[in-house]
């Protein structure tokens, strides 16, 4: 059938059979980027409104001096590609508007090398696949000293990823309609309206086939061969062709990512390393050996957890309990938790360092806060006169901005609060199960001999933090993916100036709910579980009915370990479905839009067909990321093995995230960027809760200082007749005893349940520091428990000034940049104002030379000299 094109004004070309063409027809005009829209003669619901707002969206374009070209698809026939065109004198014009830096004279200075550099580079791809990015001296470009700058190829001066970045400012800035005197622009209304179905810059070839053209790099090829593809797991990252082509942003969240990446094999080998010392003395640990015992553990009888159905038990049922806390509950934790500390702030401290290195290498040193435009949203509800020294406009009043964020952090604290309100369900939920599992799971374990290998180590404990804590991890997917809508919704009502604004904005409010929603359930098993249980005879109760829940027999640290390895390890399978999920959904849009092998597919069609990257970008890879560090650092001291977990799933998230942005993803249109934004002081708040939340887990969750305080003092005289310090008799010393007399009825085991080895006891015993029955304060705490609570606050107090006053020095020590590359800065300064100002006299000179030599021939003195 006949074409229609409602873009008046635009060339209409049909396709001219080449696939790997990034040009108009002609083969001269590079596409700078690609609108794709559907034919309103074609397409039923095409609404006239939409129609009069692309034709004029096109023409301002167009008077913006942009060239277009409109093609039908090859695939379906309703769908039309404009492709856009920036000409070099529209480029010129723009880059000057966005600050561009672009060069003016190769730099001829020596690069700084290192001993990190020397080593590394065997693993970096090699020059003659991947070359070498030439060096220049770069400064701001103006279009009126054009001849300063180093232009060879007036086509090549300009990078792909420059064009592409300066046609999406201009397609945000033009207008689409207007009303009264009020012009509207904001190109992504224009998508989300459905005006135009998608817009991007083009891949300059196919991932797994080199391009035909001549001329073409083939760089997302050689991305995919030495980056991406599972071979190349082994390899260091190509940064700066990472950067070079897909823009400074994405190019230091993979440099983040590879440095944390780096630095977590240094934990992970700690970590684990800890983790085999404590496996191999877990059978000879005095504690555990005594808990096994049957002479020791086996004769000592415990009250039951809960009333009235839960029945006595013998201590020594919790034996392989008490084997596997040994693993986490050890000296090397400690040590494993201070190394920790001190890892925390050498990467952060070493990243600062990299980052400069980056910075300089990338041309963003001098990346101001003035050069980064206002959003166009922001731009177009400047409606307000008011005196402002960026835009002399504003979106709202101050009465308005002060409804904005109020409205912002009221949301804000409802989720939170919403958050804390699901925590308080699971607690429920626990005390609730506890019960059910003590009175019918010990039953079945005993009663089903096909369970009987299951009982040493299925507890009832151990089955309510499993379910509840998958119960958690499932209530915290559901919170996230609701969270996040309102989170992006609360931040666009707010208006930020900026992009970098509108992403801080976010940033803060989406850790802050993600901080709550991960982290709640692990602070409530590590600080308050457990440390309100009251005594059997006087036992504490949530709600009036609901007994407070206590602890495993061998603490609480084994349910945090249990707690954190379910969401780490959940979050992680989470990630990767998701990620299957969107390969399927490119298979099937892939296969839905097969044409027959006799067509031939353009670039734009072939790009059409892969999946946005979303607004955000990669907003949310560095949540993951982020939250994954608070896992690896607040709680490390009761699992050891989490910086091996995080390692591992590093090393798939790097080759996962460059097989997605590479294969799966439209291109992403570049941006600059001088660091990680408002990420870099989260991590470092991370960083500072994690000594306090690392020493107060071994203070208050583990049974280290219990057992210290024990072997010091309560081993010896005046509390013991021994006179050497030793472990023997701390488990007898730990437990208090009850006098089961004491029990009220409405507590008291049924007779029913009552275990047919109980016979004739009279006491049984309890985890607390409490005076025995005979006692003049009987169930009072005793002289232990003080003992035990001003030792827990000394080692809080000293450990966390040790820690911090060495993480203050190592800060204070290593400087953010090296000063070696802050000379190496300041001399690339001083010499692109020379070369500046030598090549503007050379221009000043060419243009003068002709009076210069007119006045010669008309002055008489031959004495004078005029020659320049």
């Amino acid at each position: 059938g006949q074409m229609s094109f409602p873009c008046t004004g635009c060339f209409q070309a049909e396709f001219n059979g080449n696939p790997d063409s990034l040009f108009f027809n002609d083969g001269k005009r590079r596409i700078d980027f690609v609108l794709v829209y559907e034919d309103e003669s074609k397409s039923a619901s095409e609404k006239k409104g939409s129609v009069m707002r692309r034709r004029f969206f096109e023409g301002s374009l167009m008077n913006m001096g942009v060239e277009l070209e409109a093609t039908q698809s090859v695939m379906d026939e309703k769908l039309v590609y404009v492709k856009v065109h920036m000409p070099f004198e529209v480029l010129c014009t723009y880059a000057e508007v966005l600050h561009i830096k672009l060069p003016i004279q190769p730099n001829d200075l020596a690069p700084q090398s290192s001993a990190y550099n020397c080593f590394t580079h065997h693993f970096y791809p090699s020059e003659d696949v991947i070359a070498k990015e030439a060096d220049f001296f770069t400064a701001p470009f103006q279009k009126d000293q054009l001849k300063c700058f180093w232009v060879k190829d007036r086509e090549q001066f300009f990078t792909p990823a420059m064009r592409s970045r300066m046609a999406y400012y201009i397609l945000s800035r033009a207008p689409y309609d207007v009303k009264g005197n009020v012009k509207k622009f904001g190109f992504n209304k224009l998508l989300d309206g459905g005006v135009y179905k998608a817009a991007y810059p083009l891949h300059d070839c196919r991932f797994n086939v080199k391009s035909k053209e001549p001329d073409c790099p083939n760089e997302r090829f050689l991305l995919y061969n030495e980056w991406a593809h599972p071979k190349s797991f082994y390899k260091m990252q190509p940064l700066d062709l990472i950067r070079k082509y897909f823009g400074e942003k994405i190019g230091i969240y993979f440099a983040w990512l590879g440095f944390y990446t780096v630095m977590l094999t240094l934990a992970a080998a700690v970590g684990l390393g800890c983790f085999i010392y404590g496996y191999t003395t877990r059978e000879t640990s005095t504690w555990s050996k005594e808990v096994c015992d049957p002479r020791i553990g086996g004769e000592i009888v415990m009250c039951p957890q809960c009333d009235e159905i839960c029945p006595y038990w013998r201590l020594n049922t919790t034996c392989e309990s008490s084997k596997r806390l040994c693993i986490f509950d050890n000296y090397g934790t400690l040590v494993f938790a201070i190394f920790m500390s001190v890892w925390v702030t050498l990467f952060l401290e070493f990243w600062k360092r990299y980052q400069a290195e980056l910075e300089h290498d990338w041309d963003t040193v001098e990346f101001l806060q003035q050069e980064e435009q206002p959003r166009p949203e922001y731009e177009a509800k400047c409606i307000y006169e008011r005196v402002n020294p960026v835009t002399q406009k504003v979106p709202y009043t101050a009465c308005g901005k002060c409804m904005r964020v109020s409205c912002g952090i009221g949301t804000v604290l409802f989720w939170v609060l919403l958050i804390i309100a699901s925590v308080v369900g699971v607690i429920v939920y626990r005390l609730a199960m506890f019960i059910t599992f003590s009175s019918k799971l010990r039953s079945e374990l005993y009663n089903r001999k096909e369970l009987e290998p299951f009982k040493e180590y299925v507890t009832p404990q151990m089955a309510t933090s499993i379910t509840a804590s998958i119960i958690s991890f499932i209530i915290i997917m559901i919170l996230n993916s609701v969270y996040e809508k309102v989170a992006i919704w609360i931040t666009d009502f707010e208006l930020p100036r900026t992009k970098t604004e509108y992403e801080n904005s976010l940033t803060l409010k989406m850790f802050l709910f993600q901080f709550v929603n991960y982290y709640s359930s692990c602070f409530y098993i590590a600080f308050f579980k457990g440390k309100v249980v009251g005594y059997p005879g006087q036992p504490v109760y949530w709600l009036g009915s609901l007994r407070n829940e206590e602890c495993d027999p061998g603490g609480c640290l084994t349910e945090l370990t249990t707690q954190l390895s379910i969401i780490m390890t959940g979050k992680a399978i989470w990630n990767n479905i998701q990620e299957v999920l969107l390969w399927v959904k490119n298979l099937m849009f892939r296969h839905c839009t097969q044409v027959g092998s006799e067509k031939v597919i353009p670039r734009w069609e072939q790009d059409y067909r892969l999946q946005p990257i979303g607004k955000l970008g990669l907003f949310y890879e560095y949540l993951e990321m982020v939250i994954q560090f608070g896992f690896v650092t607040l709680f490390v001291a009761s699992f050891p093995l989490a910086p091996l977990l995080a390692l591992f799933n590093n090393l798939c998230e790097i080759r996962v995230d460059a097989w997605k942005i590479t294969t799966q993803f439209r291109r992403v249109v570049p941006e600059k960027a001088q660091d990680i934004g408002a990420w870099q002081p989260i991590l470092q708040g991370v960083a500072i809760l994690a000594v306090a939340t690392n020493a107060a887990i071994i203070a208050f969750t583990s049974d280290m200082i219990p057992r210290l305080v024990y072997y010091w003092a309560f081993s010896v005289s005046p509390y013991s007749d021994g006179s050497d310090h030793t472990m023997t008799g701390y488990i007898n010393s730990s437990l208090s005893v009850f006098n089961i007399a004491d029990f009220k009825e409405t507590i008291r085991p049924s007779e029913e349940i009552t275990p047919y080895w109980f016979n004739n006891i009279t006491t049984c015993r309890y985890r607390d520091f409490r005076h025995p029955p005979s006692h003049p304060n009987q169930y009072d705490f005793s002289i232990y428990h003080w003992h035990v609570i001003a030792a827990k606050l000394a080692f809080m107090i000293v450990v966390e000034h040790i820690v911090y006053f060495t993480k203050f020095m190592l800060s204070y020590m290593i400087p953010d940049v090296p000063e070696a590359l802050k000379e190496q800065i300041k001399r690339e300064r001083y010499l692109t104002q020379v070369i500046l100002h030598e090549t503007n006299i050379k221009h000043f000179k060419e243009l003068m030379k002709p009076i210069a030599d007119n006045l010669q021939n008309e002055i008489e003195e031959p004495e004078l000299d005029l020659t320049l």
